[in-house]
């Protein structure tokens, strides 16, 4: 009697029931990052109650934890789709599983080895940027007066004298969507939502962009709608591109196939905090490819970050990856260059085995939104030439900085070479590049 005069005025009082004890057992352990302890209480709470859509959502999250991408998918299948971001999860989880059988379709029927049919002596000229965003119009006053379309004049020369040119893509390229990134008490600068218009996507073409990587903070700006928009454009405008879990952008320049993977500090992309699967990644692709390049998103952001701990790096409580570590543990396993950015400031450079690592090729071209003051303005065109079993030959640093808003064009007083020498001296003591006064560089 006494429980259910309890119940009763609990009733009275919330207009609702309470909710059931083993969901929210469920939900402190998921807090917890204890997944065997939470789906042991949200197994109770469905055995008592099949119909429960916030247990079943709450075990998919568990099973997340766990990497279990097939119980992910076989959870959310069951939850009402109207769930807010339902769809975009499920198709995050879908993209993992397909991850892992592609994996394990690789393990069994690789060849023993590639055989190239490039002829010898073939080699192969990379360019490279970091970050770019060329206008955005979430929140409206940020977008070039010129349609972007002189985004990149001032540097296109460098752009596309190469064999290849890769870049960092913030945001994407798309029309429609919704965000809801950013909580109302985020706190002042840790939040931005960027979305450049569609018709911006013939600008990276114009000014000689081959490679994409979408494998950042900023892709899912706006849904998993204009995620996909972005990929079919970059498809339409020919360029290739990598970022989401199982896309991976495939090329043949120079006889050599070459295949470009971006990781990032997350789960909705290739995930650069999942070292053993990033390294199955890149032997699958070593097996079908001459040539394996590897972009990352991460990193501790701001102009005090300018080196690389060896050490995991926190943001906002977030991990941005161990970035030494995954750099060596991809290039054992077969890739043949490393290129990063997340820091929005440059970093040191090192050769690894023969192989080139950047750590941060810094802000390249980001209009409006982007702090490039300072350090943060300054960036580097990467040119780079390898041989074609990943060797590196030779480098050349070409220095840029943002001019008004965000409008990249070459720098004279060479700043950015200078300070990749420095930072790749002071990180890199034994390791790291040797840069001259006309930003050539060598190893060690």
């Amino acid at each position: 009697m006494f429980f259910l005069l309890t119940l009763s005025f609990a009733l009275a009082d919330t207009g609702t029931p309470p909710e059931n004890p083993d969901l929210s057992a469920g939900r402190s352990a998921l807090e917890a990052r204890d997944a065997a302890t939470a789906i042991k209480h949200l197994e109770a709470c469905l055995y008592r109650d099949p119909s429960n859509q916030d247990c079943r959502w709450e075990m998919g999250w568990a099973h997340w934890l766990n990497s279990d991408w097939e119980h992910v998918v076989a959870a959310w299948k069951q939850v009402d789709s109207s769930r807010e971001d339902r769809d975009t999860y499920l198709a995050q989880a879908r993209d993992h599983l397909k991850v892992q059988e592609t994996l394990a379709q690789s393990a069994q029927g690789a060849p023993a080895t590639f055989s190239s049919s490039a002829p010898e002596g073939t080699t192969l000229r990379i360019r490279a940027v970091g970050d770019m965003m060329i206008g955005t119009d979430f929140p409206g006053g940020y977008l070039p007066p010129d349609g972007g379309a002189s985004s990149f004049a001032k540097v296109s020369d460098w752009l596309q004298d190469a064999d290849l040119t890769f870049g960092n893509l913030e945001g994407p390229l798309c029309d429609t969507g919704k965000t809801n990134k950013c909580r109302s008490d985020a706190k002042p600068g840790s939040c931005y939502a960027f979305r450049t218009p569609g018709s911006y996507t013939p600008h990276y073409k114009a000014a000689g962009f081959d490679l994409l990587s979408t494998a950042n903070n900023h892709a899912g700006d706006f849904g998993e709608v204009c995620r996909r928009e972005t990929e079919s454009r970059l498809d339409q405008a020919g360029i290739a591109h990598s970022g989401r879990p199982g896309d991976v952008a495939s090329v043949e320049k120079n006889g050599l196939k070459v295949a470009m993977i971006g990781f990032h500090t997350s789960r909705s992309c290739h995930y650069l905090n999942d070292h053993k699967t990033a390294a199955g990644l890149v032997r699958a692709l070593t097996a079908t490819h001459d040539l394996v390049i590897v972009s990352f998103h991460g990193g501790a952001e701001g102009s005090s970050r300018t080196h690389v701990p060896n050490s995991t790096e926190t943001f906002y409580g977030e991990n941005r990856g161990h970035l030494r570590k995954f750099a060596r543990v991809v290039i054992d396993a077969g890739a043949d260059m490393v290129l990063g950015h997340g820091p929005h400031v440059l970093r040191g450079m090192e050769i690894y085995k023969g192989r080139l690592i950047a750590y941060s090729l810094g802000n390249f071209a980001t209009y409006g939104r982007f702090n490039i003051r300072g350090i943060s303005g300054l960036g580097v065109v990467l040119d780079t030439t390898m041989k074609a079993d990943g060797t590196f030959v030779r480098g050349k640093l070409l220095p840029t900085r943002q001019l008004g808003r965000g409008i990249p064009a070459p720098d004279e007083t060479m700043e950015a070479v200078h300070a990749i020498r420095a930072l790749s001296d002071s990180d890199f003591p034994e390791t790291g590049i040797q840069v001259a006064q006309d930003g050539t560089f060598i190893g060690r």
